[in-house]
Formats: structure tokens, sequence, C-alpha cells
């Protein structure tokens, strides 16, 4: 993976974050991530001066943007082993970036507030502490908003992309496939095949330079009328940050994992 040539220092990326806590427990069936994860860090150009990570398991009625000086973490997930429960980052907070994304969202007429109490969710601290192990780099999480309407987080992506123009990574952090019922099952050969047309037909809108913006955006709002869009989505909470990744930047994006997770396709894209 290669960092683009571009004259903002800014970079945007979507990952899938994977089941709960398995990757920083070496599940076998998150091996390709978990290596890809580790890559992530040499690639850029320089280490972020902060980070953003819009997680999927965060939802508010406005855009929510933590603002605490040293956030927690968010044990949010069950029946796994103990030590799961002892898992640490303790990277610190920006609330000074808080405020400036908080003013960005109210200057672009997007409702927004700010949460000086809430911690990080593991959708940020388990691919975070394989790709930033010292956990020194000031963090900022932002929710989604919980109409889960797409053209909504694209424009919470679009009002903030003037961080581009600082050393900021913004990271969507979701799944391109959370289909929990299937990814815990034996999946059959036509079960996959679902999966692999919705992948297609994704990878084909963020990645296609023939596609302009309007036409990309037109793709991401109707969304559900993809392939097989429903099987691998059947609630979108989990494909939702990559919108607001695409309403930063509005641009084409470079596949940067095209792996399995779980034994299903799931892509990564890097702007």
């Amino acid at each position: 993976m290669k960092h683009q040539s571009t004259d903002q220092p800014g970079t945007v990326l979507f990952i899938p974050h994977g089941g709960g806590p398995l990757p920083l427990l070496n599940d076998e069936g998150h091996k390709d991530l978990i290596h890809f994860l580790k890559k992530i860090a040499p690639t850029l150009i320089a280490p972020p001066a902060a980070i953003v990570v819009i997680s999927a398991h965060w939802e508010e009625n406005v855009a929510t943007i933590t603002s605490g000086a040293n956030p927690a973490l968010i044990y949010d997930y069950f029946g796994f082993p103990a030590e799961s429960y002892e898992i640490e980052y303790p990277a610190p907070g920006n609330p000074e970036l808080a405020q400036k994304i908080f003013a960005l969202l109210q200057q672009n007429n997007i409702e927004a507030k700010l949460d000086e109490q809430r911690g990080f969710d593991h959708g940020l601290f388990v691919p975070l502490k394989i790709m930033f192990p010292a956990a020194n780099i000031p963090c900022v999480q932002l929710s989604l908003i919980n109409n889960l309407e797409p053209y909504a987080h694209i424009s919470v992506g679009n009002a903030l992309s003037s961080l581009m123009q600082e050393n900021i990574l913004i990271i969507g952090s979701g799944f391109s496939f959370h289909n929990m019922r299937a990814l815990l099952s034996q999946s059959s050969a036509a079960v996959d095949s679902k999966n692999e047309e919705f992948e297609h037909w994704l990878i084909d809108t963020c990645t296609n330079i023939k596609l302009s913006p309007q036409e990309q955006e037109k793709r991401l709002i109707h969304w559900s009328d993809a392939p097989s869009a429903r099987y691998c989505h059947p609630r979108e909470e989990h494909l939702l940050p990559l919108h607001i990744c695409y309403g930063v930047t509005r641009s084409s994006a470079e596949l940067i994992f095209d792996g399995t997770v779980l034994g299903k396709k799931t892509s990564a894209f890097l702007w």
C-alpha cells in the first residue's frame, strides 16, 4: 500500500475492525485483517498528529464528538475471554480538535454536540491498538446519526473536509460485510456469491475513476439498491462510516485491503 500523492497532508481510511476483540486475541479468522492493520502506519508519510474515528458502534440523535482529555475504554462486547475486558489503550483525547469538529459541523448547519464523559469503544481501540500500539496519538471519536440516513452522513463528512489540510488521520471503522448470522454460520457457496457481488459493487463505486463524484454519491445514497445489499447489511451502521469518509474527500479511493474476515470477503479503502 502506498500513500496517494496529494497537496493535503490529511489521510482518510475506511477499514473493517473485525469481530469484537478477536483481532487482539490473534483469532485465526482475522489473520488477514491483523496483517493488514499492522502494515498501515509505516506507509503513512508521517505519523498523524491526531486521529478521528467514526465507529459503527456509536449512534446518537445528532452527530456527537468525544471531548474528554483522557477517555476511558468501553468494552462494548459480550461473551469473550476475561482478557478481553483487561485490554488497555490509554490514548489521550483532544478537546481542542473536538471543539473544531463541533464548530465545523455547526457552520455547515449540522446539529452536533460534545460529550466530555464518553469513552472510546472497540471500533476505535481494537484497530488502533494494532495500527498504533504506542497509544500516544490523541484521538477523537465521532458518532453516527441514528437516523442512519446515507446523505446525512455524506454531509457530515463534507463538513469536515477542511481537516484534510492538517496532519489528521480520519478513520471510518466499520465493516463492508456485516451479516452476523452469516458470519457466525457455515456459509454455502451461494451465500458467498452474495457477499462477493456486493463487494464488487462497493469496490467499483469507491475506486472507479471513471465515475464522477456525483455518480459516486448517488450510488452511495442508494446503496441498498446494490446487488445483495440487504443481505450484506441487514442494518447499515457498519457501512455508514464509509459514507462519512467519502464525504470528506468526494473522490475515488484506492483499494488497500481485499481479503477475508471470518471467511467473508471484505474491503478497506484509502483516500
